[in-house]
């Protein structure tokens, strides 16, 4: 594997050159518009606001920047059953009526209510997923990016955790076409319930997830549950206590993560950048910074294989703006200062405008023997993988034949993929129960941590030009017929 210092070293050296052909990164400008109810945590407008810093500074001039397509509902239904989105399309028509009357058959309501648009939210953050993962089958694109999805509590019959789409499964089919393996890391402070579940039968997608165990919602992904079937020990659950800090966080992340790329041996990773994990979050009991937060990133682009990274959650939305754009300027290879860009929202970063935050006093609860003992634990589990499954291409897995399809053509061509302008002028008007009450407040959750521009340099690490393209051969499946019918949880 390659030293920090030596890759630090390729990166700075190709730092300037050409990386636009290398990460792509969806956005549309409207997913912002879309708005949960009065009160609800879950705020789409954060990525207007990771967006508008992104374009400040200026990383939108080393990747480009593609408005994904709207997924169809063959692509939706690849993953979810047909009356379910179907049950989506409609919803919209009659908002209380629907919702009485499916809460508990989808699980909508309180944590995932029915909102004007909810079927076109869905297929924007899908398609942005999809989209990047395409590119990356193609090998057009060494590194994806869509902070609009990473929707990863979403289940096949039901919405569950903010959730009504999962995006991250349907992204991870698509890259099954042309990768014999693909892996799944989720740093959300939640277990990433709903994607372990869609392959925890199957050995060609090893899923890991970090996050609070216990009765925290959903109450899942415990060390124990290693998967089922021909799926057993290809899921791997590491329950952390709160107030997990960088230091200690990374002591669990390397290693599990390390050992689990050399035994699987992925052609591919989607990564879940949870931002819920951060310090100061509303839901989350993590204290991690943005920096630690984005050392994960970090470490997982030093492997050298082709990368999706998605958003999901993260509720001080200031917070999430920030640690995105972090992790956009670590994915092209590009440091920033410390001092953020001016941008339209500057109101809601003062009274530092900062990127960086210190973390809090709050206590530690993860001893070192406690994480010690959940690593070798881990390890264990990682361990009793069989090294490498070989997977014959022309055929299926026989838990998801059903839901995994073919390359459906090019879909640039199909969709017209625009690009954007440098820097998007949104004229819509916000909802102004996007913000909360206190985000233009100077106390806020967090302190500014202090920062130089030394320590950025040292901690940004860009693309190597020795980076392979990644290609594999083609699944010859075909698309499954369909017929002509069209809170305390987070994501």
């Amino acid at each position: 594997m390659m030293t920090e210092g030596v890759y630090d070293e390729l990166m700075s050296q190709s730092a300037g050159r050409n990386f636009r052909k290398r990460v792509v990164y969806y956005y549309d400008s409207l997913i912002g518009n879309y708005h949960y109810g009065k009160g609800h945590v879950m705020k789409p407008h954060r990525m207007r606001m990771a967006h508008a810093l992104i374009c400040g500074y200026g990383l939108s001039n080393d990747m480009y920047i593609l408005r994904p397509h709207d997924a169809t509902f063959e692509e939706l239904t690849q993953f979810h059953s047909d009356e379910y989105i179907e049950f989506l399309q409609n919803v919209s028509k009659d908002i209380e009526v629907s919702e009485e009357k499916y809460k508990q058959k989808f699980n909508v309501g309180e944590d995932c209510p029915i909102f004007p648009g909810l079927i076109e939210f869905c297929r924007k953050s899908a398609g942005g997923s999809i989209d990047a993962a395409d590119r990356l089958n193609k090998g057009s694109a060494q590194i994806g990016i869509n902070w609009s999805g990473g929707l990863h509590h979403a289940k096949r019959w039901e919405a569950s955790g903010f959730c009504y789409v999962n995006d991250i499964v349907l992204a991870i089919l698509e890259l099954l076409i042309s990768h014999e393996r693909v892996m799944y890391i989720d740093i959300d402070c939640h277990h990433g319930d709903g994607v372990e579940e869609a392959f925890y039968t199957t050995d060609r997608v090893l899923t890991v997830s970090f996050h609070k165990g216990g009765e925290f919602f959903p109450g899942t992904g415990h060390i124990g549950d290693v998967g089922l079937e021909k799926g057993t020990f290809y899921a791997v659950n590491v329950p952390l206590k709160e107030g997990i800090t960088d230091d200690t966080y990374e002591t669990v992340f390397r290693p599990v993560v390390s050992e689990a790329i050399e035994r699987f041996k992925p052609n591919a990773i989607v990564m879940q950048c949870g931002a819920d994990s951060l310090t100061g979050d509303r839901l989350g009991c993590f204290n991690l910074t943005i920096r630690g937060h984005g050392s994960c990133v970090k470490f997982v682009r030093q492997q050298n294989i082709p990368l999706l990274l998605l958003g999901g959650g993260g509720y001080t939305i200031r917070n999430v703006a920030r640690c995105w754009t972090y992790e956009t300027s670590l994915a092209v290879g590009k440091n920033v200062p410390n001092k953020l860009p001016y941008t339209e929202y500057h109101d809601y970063y003062i009274p530092d405008n900062c990127l960086h935050i210190a973390p809090s006093n709050m206590t530690n609860a993860n001893s070192e023997q406690h994480l010690r003992n959940i690593v070798c634990k881990v390890l264990q589990n990682i361990h009793a993988m069989p090294a490498c499954p070989s997977v014959g291409m022309h055929t299926t897995m026989d838990s998801l034949t059903n839901i995994l399809k073919d390359d459906n053509g090019d879909r640039e061509a199909e969709h017209m993929d625009e690009h954007l302008p440098e820097y998007v002028v949104d004229e819509t008007v916000r909802h102004e129960g996007e913000f909360y009450e206190d985000e233009r407040e100077n106390g806020g959750e967090n302190s500014v941590a202090p920062t130089s521009e030394e320590d950025d340099k040292n901690e940004v690490a860009s693309m190597s030009e020795a980076t392979e393209e990644v290609t594999g051969p083609r699944l010859s499946l075909k698309r499954p017929q369909k017929d002509n019918k069209q809170s305390s949880s987070s994501a």
